[in-house]
């Protein structure tokens, strides 16, 4: 009995319809990335084990995926050593596009021009247990520039953010917040050495409430005096300027805390100058992978559909300090392509033209009648129009059928009588209307409809 074929849990295929919506999103999101003078890199699918070990805390080096060493590279070793991951695996399947970019800038410094702006649109891999909307291969798209400490560079994602979504037709709020003002909270609270459990609490805010919040901060060891000064600044309320404003007084006693609302009121003020029509809130429960970012971060949430960020980032000072290349900062952000295609599909945002490739087909009516059409069908194509000739001389219902199942809109009927006559019949799918244009004028004429 023949094995029923499957593929790894975690993984999907994705149908023509489904890859035209996807590369729809793909295109737009490139197209945005590169008005704003980013340039494309990819990095291999697999990096040295040396590389992303260690990268991503304890949790994220028990999800990578590790490659087995190729060959009969095992035949030199000893039973004993067949168990160790070591021996027989160097290599593993890049877990973001992040480490491998810190990689690459190190590897190819001396060739890069600073501040360098590159985007990758790659997959990645996580050995993560598969459940709805969380997968073991996915799509990243990224966008950074390294190499300066400017905060134009935030301002400019915040441009690209905009871009990219009202190109998409989704609604969105973008979040903001400082990594060095969630510091100088903690600082205030008499626990800057707890800095990443009163963050980790606090990013859980709107899941869990402030009820919740608070006794999550009890149970890691932060007493109630040190509660009660986070409550007011997790209630703030008021335009951004406001808040900034409280937050200044608050802050008052920590430098590293001044300095995140000095940079955020810069960033908002050149936002402003901009132009951006963007909705973007300061937002204080903010956190994201707090270990990694050292300044502005970023997440964007979907205004009309419920699903968690399609979008997040941040700034970061070191790097590529990790690869011996200490001090140089950038800041990026990632579109989550997968969350952006749910909430498309759930909005009914995507084009209807998408699902079908092929916009004409010509039907077979015969040897005589394939050749006129298969030269129309040329000059159609010459024309950047996407046409095809069905390629067995079939039933008219048979071939009917498969322009109906493709959703192509126009069908060419050239049958023996319009062939004598020099006439090609074109059919509307959509209408049923049909109209008849001579053979030696068709494809200008039907190129004037595209």
């Amino acid at each position: 009995m023949a094995q029923k074929p499957s593929i790894p849990k975690g993984t999907r295929d994705f149908s023509p319809v489904e890859m035209m919506r996807r590369n729809y999103i793909f295109s737009t999101i490139r197209s945005v990335f590169e008005l704003n003078g980013y340039a494309p890199i990819e990095t291999p699918a697999m990096e040295n084990l040396s590389t992303l070990l260690g990268k991503y805390g304890d949790e994220g080096d028990k999800l990578l995926f590790k490659i087995l060493n190729s060959g009969d590279y095992a035949a030199k070793l000893q039973p004993s050593e067949l168990t160790e991951a070591s021996k027989i695996c160097e290599k593993g399947l890049r877990y973001d596009l992040t480490v491998p970019f810190a990689r690459f800038v190190v590897q190819h410094q001396s060739e890069i021009v600073f501040p360098f702006k590159r985007y990758q649109i790659q997959p990645v891999w996580r050995a993560d247990r598969p459940q709805k909307g969380r997968y073991r291969e996915f799509y990243q798209c990224d966008v950074d520039v390294i190499g300066s400490k400017s905060l134009l560079n935030e301002v400019e994602l915040v441009g690209i953010v905009e871009d990219v979504f009202a190109r998409l037709g989704i609604g969105v709020t973008l979040k903001m917040n400082n990594r060095k003002i969630l510091y100088g909270i903690a600082e205030v609270m008499g626990h800057a050495d707890k800095m990443i459990d009163i963050t980790v609490a606090i990013d859980k805010l709107e899941k869990i409430g402030l009820d919740n919040v608070k006794a999550e901060l009890a149970e890691r060891g932060i007493d109630e005096a040190a509660v009660a000064k986070l409550q007011p600044i997790l209630e703030l309320s008021g335009t951004t300027a406001e808040k900034l404003d409280t937050l200044e007084t608050i802050l008052a006693d920590s430098e590293t805390g001044l300095l995140g609302v000095a940079e955020m009121r810069k960033v908002f003020d050149c936002v402003a100058a901009a132009g951006y029509k963007l909705n973007v809130e300061l937002d204080l429960s903010l956190a994201r992978g707090l270990n990694y970012y050292t300044g502005a971060i970023f997440e964007v949430k979907a205004n009309d559909f419920a699903i968690g960020s399609i979008c997040g980032g941040g700034r970061y000072d070191n790097l590529t300090g990790i690869f011996g290349m200490p001090d140089v900062s950038g800041v990026g952000i990632s579109f989550g392509a997968d969350r952006i295609y749910d909430v498309m599909v759930g909005l009914n945002l995507f084009p209807e033209n998408l699902t079908a490739a092929t916009k004409i087909v010509f039907v077979n009516l015969g040897e005589k009648e394939a050749l006129a059409s298969l030269a129309l069908v040329n000059q159609l194509r010459q024309r950047g129009i996407s046409a095809e000739l069905y390629p067995d001389s079939a039933k008219m219902k048979k071939q009917m059928e498969y322009a109906n199942r493709r959703q192509i809109p126009y069908v060419v009927i050239i049958g023996s009588n319009e062939l004598e006559q020099g006439f090609a019949t074109v059919k509307n799918m959509a209408t049923g209307e049909q109209e008849t244009l001579p053979i030696a004028t068709f494809a200008e004429e039907v190129s004037s409809k595209f």
